[in-house]
């Protein structure tokens, strides 16, 4: 009887209540997260596909970079983006050296060529480890990009624009760095016809193209609206100058960069390759 009590006494007692949430009814919520923190991962980790909205997102850059254009040869004679300008004026710089503070400067001109030169092969070459077309390698150089033309503004806003000196420097550097990450994008996504900068190309692989009056000419379209979006942005950015100024022209183009950004989050990406051969 004793022994009886005993083991009535030492029994476990039910403590539990009604509504009470046991380890393992919460099993399905931790797999539950973890699934969905994979597909996070998955969607950022995947190749964004070159389709029409792509495209239409390159196309705003381009319509960018014309604002900016517009804007810094006026005040620095140089560009940022358009480096064949820049070009020509270091070679006269080295060959007629008294044209330096009268038609160019040269510091200006090598600093946003050989800046230029030097984002263009550090984005490459890393785009060549990480992957060029990663959605999350994407936004984050247009949000780097769009980081250096936001200082760029902030430093014209600051101290005022002027022609050369460290703080010109300053800005021509924090733009030139920008531009020249920002072509890479277009070769990366297979876009070749939307260079976002460069015109003359455009120019004339649209004049000598066979097909130029054919209706279905997806090349031939892609060249007449990045043209398009460059004149467009200067005229644009030539209006800004005029009446609020490079600062005003700039924080502009950097606005329209930043929704470039954001807009990388629902391009479309490439479908993973599912292997259906038999084990």
């Amino acid at each position: 009887m004793a022994d009886t009590e005993e083991k009535v006494a030492t029994t476990p007692q039910d403590t539990s209540r009604e509504g009470s949430i046991y380890p393992g009814q919460q099993i399905p919520q931790t797999a539950e997260k973890s699934h969905a923190k994979n597909e996070l991962v998955d969607y950022f980790t995947q190749d964004v596909r070159t389709t029409l909205f792509v495209e239409l997102q390159l196309l705003l850059i381009t319509f960018c970079t014309g604002i900016q254009d517009a804007t810094t040869f006026p005040d620095y004679h140089c560009f940022a983006s358009n480096q064949t300008g820049n070009t020509i004026f270091l070679c006269l710089a080295v060959i007629i050296p008294k044209l330096n503070g009268d038609m160019f400067y040269t510091s200006s001109i090598a600093t946003g060529l050989g800046v230029f030169l030097g984002a263009g092969w550090l984005t490459g070459q890393i785009g060549h480890i990480v992957g060029p077309r990663k959605r999350w390698w994407l936004i984050l150089c247009n949000l780097i990009q769009t980081g250096l033309v936001f200082a760029a503004t902030g430093v014209q806003y600051r101290y005022g624009v002027e022609g050369h000196g460290p703080k010109a420097l300053t800005v021509i550097t924090l733009l030139a760095f920008a531009a020249g990450s920002q072509v890479v994008q277009s070769r990366s996504l297979a876009a070749t016809e939307i260079s976002t900068a460069m015109a003359t190309a455009a120019w004339v692989d649209l004049m000598i193209d066979r097909r130029l009056f054919v209706l279905d000419n997806r090349p031939r379209t892609r060249r007449v609206a990045f043209l398009l979006a460059l004149v467009a942005g200067g005229f644009i950015g030539a209006l800004l100058y005029r009446t609020a100024g490079s600062a005003a022209a700039l924080a502009v183009s950097g606005a329209g960069k930043a929704l470039a950004s954001v807009l990388y989050i629902f391009s479309g990406g490439e479908k993973k390759k599912v292997n259906t051969s038999e084990v």
